[in-house]
């Protein structure tokens, strides 16, 4: 039972920060260290709890996942939609494989992880604050539609999620787009879009090196982490299109600054 409580937790953490400018790997690992779940079959765990969250995102714009689908070999502009998404995550992609070992080694040491995250933390939500009011008049306004070249320079912002724990995967490819000219609501749906290859990306990769920390003792577990992080995820995609077109980032930048302070409030105290 007691693990139970912990996958719903930890599902309600993956919902709630996977998709919003905060760090859901940050926010996990500090999760997972409050609660005391060291080890990789928690490690596992999060892993394979991504899954509900890009479930999320299926459910919410299936229509135009099966639109480009349905048209992939007949409608160029649904071409132009799936290379405009592969071109964004393969910088990534490469690093996440190139750098896998130094940033296992990072993720690890809490020792070095914990500091990191909680200085990314407070960085990132100064730079939020920063960029927000910096970023140039936007030239692209249609996320469906992004030139080539402007999707491809979002997938390299996208490598600082790979790198920095705490970053936010969310965080950087927005930001990043709104920095060369994509409008905010318009970057924030590419984000979601993109989301989608980069996270079962990274959790068929994540699980073929930690799967055989799970068992078939932690199928309830998985199933109630799945569905938690499924749900919370569907409405904090809606809510944070409707918060972000009408306050942009400014109160998530604001939560990275408090959070991080807190956190190093924590370290400092041991």
């Amino acid at each position: 039972m007691h693990d139970l409580w912990n996958a719903v937790l930890l599902g309600i953490v993956e919902g709630l920060t996977e998709f919003i400018p905060v760090s859901s790997t940050a926010h996990l690992l500090v999760a997972e260290k409050l609660l005391g779940l060291p080890g990789e079959r928690w490690d596992a765990f999060t892993v394979v709890i991504q899954l509900g969250a890009i479930l999320a995102v299926v459910a919410i714009y299936w229509r135009k996942f099966w639109d480009v689908l349905g048209g992939f070999f007949r409608d160029a502009g649904a071409r132009h939609f799936v290379l405009s998404i592969l071109v964004a995550f393969l910088p990534s992609a490469a690093a996440g494989v190139l750098l896998k070992k130094w940033i296992d080694k990072m993720l690890l040491d809490p020792s070095y992880a914990l500091p990191v995250i909680a200085a990314s933390w407070i960085a990132g939500g100064i730079l939020i604050l920063l960029l927000e009011r910096l970023a140039p008049k936007p030239r692209h306004r249609d996320g469906d539609r992004l030139p080539l070249r402007t999707a491809f320079l979002i997938g390299v912002f996208q490598i600082l999620s790979v790198i920095f724990p705490g970053t936010s995967r969310s965080g950087a490819t927005i930001l990043g787009g709104e920095l060369i000219g994509v409008e905010r609501s318009a970057a924030t749906v590419f984000t979601f879009y993109l989301a989608v290859p980069t996270m079962l990306g990274a959790t068929v990769f994540e699980l073929y090196k930690k799967g055989s920390a799970l068992s078939a003792h932690d199928t309830a577990n998985i199933a109630v982490g799945f569905v938690v992080s499924f749900l919370v995820a569907y409405v904090v995609i809606r809510a944070f299109l409707a918060i972000v077109a009408r306050y942009g980032l400014m109160p998530f930048g604001w939560y990275r600054i408090a959070s991080g302070l807190a956190l190093a409030a924590l370290l400092f105290a041991g």
